[in-house]
């Protein structure tokens, strides 16, 4: 299919998949018509790819379209399931005296579902999605990223650093790390591909620290980079407003509050308005209204240069932000060390 987007291809698919459905008999049948449809290498996802080069007017009227398109058969496959799970008994004679067999079903953890929504969401905002290597060299992890060797920003990550060393692509000798943050990814992409664009990096990261209800060695992360020629703050927070008001399915306010980040100036920490009080003051925000999320800020022009960017050339904005929190905080969970604890009991209920 052509990665040409438009509201005619999304109904298109639409159409299909009405079709399809009424041929879905089982729940395996019902699972691989899912995947065709709204997995990443679906028609749909591909067709979403296309919304970053429409012209700005139109990103906003397909992307709604496009979501809407998504949450209808998001809607229609859930109604299908919960008809199926019902069962119907046939005309056979059933034993209804006989032990059953019931067999176990998988399904995705928790925090990939959220990471999968995060994506999806994303997507229909004109969005790439990056990936890159969870062990890297402390180029990329540290010093591409404004901190070299002897910048103090470096005390502020506690690190697992790998005995065995790598040469970077000047063979020089460098030590290998779990990556500390997603932002290693953000200066690979940078080195291959030219503004403007929009990616965002989900995956896992590292922190040498001891855990407790809020607080993990290893959790995801979910990072965003926008770069242009004329990219500013009101655009981040702009952006940052509408995912967070679709992934919680309500009005949410961004606010912004001076901080410091080495690889981005100015730096921010950005708070959302109380999920739990729609920002009225409660005990889950301490009766501010607010809740911090993470850091944001205008990327560095010395992160540019590391990139091979000419200096000043370009502007853009990174934001970052945890999976596992923003989990928490959708299903109300109140330690992080459940999502990696392997309790059935907990891992059911989603």
């Amino acid at each position: 299919m052509s990665k040409g987007i438009s509201r005619e291809k999304l109904e298109e698919i639409k159409k299909k998949f009405d079709e399809k459905i009424s041929s879905v008999k089982n729940s395996e049948d019902l699972e691989n018509l899912r995947i065709a449809f709204l997995g990443r290498k679906s028609d749909f996802s591909l067709l979403l790819r296309g919304i970053k080069d429409l012209r700005l007017e139109q990103k906003k009227l397909i992307g709604d379209f496009a979501n809407k398109i998504r949450k209808d058969i998001k809607g229609i496959i859930e109604s299908k399931k919960n008809e199926l799970e019902g069962g119907e008994v046939d005309n056979e004679w059933i034993d209804v005296t006989a032990p059953g067999e019931k067999q176990e079903i998988g399904h995705l953890h928790i925090l990939s579902q959220t990471q999968k929504e995060i994506e999806e969401i994303f997507s229909t905002m004109g969005f790439e999605i990056a990936d890159g290597p969870e062990i890297d060299n402390e180029w990329y992890n540290f010093d591409a990223l404004n901190m070299p060797k002897d910048h103090p920003a470096r005390d502020m990550q506690d690190t697992f650093w790998l005995k065995q060393e790598a040469k970077n692509e000047k063979g020089e000798k460098q030590k290998l790390v779990a990556r500390t943050h997603t932002s290693n990814t953000q200066v690979r992409y940078m080195e291959k591909h030219k503004p403007p664009f929009r990616i965002i990096v989900p995956g896992r990261t590292f922190r040498y620290e001891s855990t407790d209800a809020n607080h993990e060695h290893t959790f995801s992360q979910f990072e965003a980079l926008v770069v242009g020629d004329d990219i500013s703050i009101a655009n981040f927070k702009d952006i940052a407003e509408k995912f967070f008001t679709l992934f919680f399915e309500r009005e949410i306010t961004v606010r912004l509050r001076p901080s410091y980040f080495p690889f981005t100036e100015p730096s921010f920490e950005f708070d959302i308005s109380c999920t739990v009080c729609d920002g009225k003051g409660c005990s889950s925000c301490k009766n501010s209204g607010w809740l911090e999320i993470g850091g944001s800020g205008m990327v560095n022009q010395r992160v540019f240069e590391a990139a091979g960017y000419e200096r000043g050339k370009y502007q853009g904005f990174a934001w970052g932000f945890g999976i596992d929190r923003l989990a928490m905080m959708k299903y109300k969970i109140n330690d992080i060390r459940l999502f990696a604890g392997g309790d059935l009991r907990f891992i059911k209920q989603f």
